[in-house]
């Protein structure tokens, strides 16, 4: 089956929106084939506001509507606890207010962006999605991520070659209970990283301090911008450390 096929199928949805490569391609191909869709973007401490702005930006680029759900994430106890079942329970607690929202405005059928090349059996948050009966087109058309690089490319959109970005919450230990104030110090430091050039990094909390993982082609920037570093992270965490086991750049 083919996207154009799918959404000749489905000419009307909510489709879940992240600002990511993935759903921003959803969003254009249900608007290129003729699906009367809205854009559903669930605002949490987990996500950082970079990624609104983004996700404002690609629907106005589009011209798709879309709806901001905010959703006080750190106030379903298995979310904030942190165990190993924890995506599960977030995405089970987002996606159901994506629901109410989506049914709300009349859509029955809501969709996210996840591809052929993720791992079913790795994401605990896939099986909240299946409960949920959410709708992966992407997944159910059998394209990878790179094919969705590829056509997100030929297709103008600016999110093509946009960086895998997990939530914040990824970025503290399985088992350590998150808190507000440790989510904002992580995005601050992240966006202080990104300021100073870098890219497909993460800023991992460490017994309360920072860890920073980039990948190997800039690990010699990350030395190169030492001072720089610590400069704007220190106020933030007690100490600053790089990880020397580099970060593998994601598709």
């Amino acid at each position: 089956m083919t996207l154009k096929e799918f959404f000749a199928a489905c000419p009307r949805a909510a489709v879940a929106f992240s600002g990511g490569t993935d759903s921003a391609f959803v969003l254009w191909a249900a608007k290129q084939y003729g699906c009367d869709v809205r854009a559903y973007y669930v605002k949490t401490a987990f996500q950082p506001a970079f990624e609104l702005e983004d996700a404002e930006k690609l629907t106005e680029q589009l011209g798709v509507p879309m709806t901001v759900v905010e959703k006080d994430i750190l106030s379903v106890p298995e979310a904030a606890a942190n165990g190993p079942q924890r995506c599960y329970h977030c995405k089970r607690a987002l996606f159901s207010s994506l629901w109410e929202a989506a049914r709300r405005d009349g859509y029955a059928v809501l969709l996210d962006g996840t591809n052929a090349s993720d791992d079913a059996g790795d994401r605990p948050g896939m099986q909240a999605l299946r409960e949920l009966a959410v709708r992966s087109p992407l997944r159910e058309c059998g394209l990878t991520k790179a094919a969705v690089r590829r056509q997100s490319q030929e297709a103008g959109l600016f999110t093509w070659e946009k960086p895998a970005y997990a939530c914040l919450a990824t970025r503290i230990p399985t088992g350590t209970a998150i808190c507000a104030e440790d989510l904002t110090r992580i995005e601050q430091a992240e966006s202080a990283l990104a300021a100073l050039g870098f890219r497909d990094f993460r800023v991992r909390l460490l017994d309360g301090n920072a860890r920073i993982q980039v990948t190997e082609a800039q690990l010699g920037l990350a030395m190169e911008q030492r001072a720089d570093i610590l400069g704007a992270l220190r106020p933030l965490f007690p100490a600053v450390l790089l990880d020397l086991e580099t970060r593998r750049t994601a598709e």
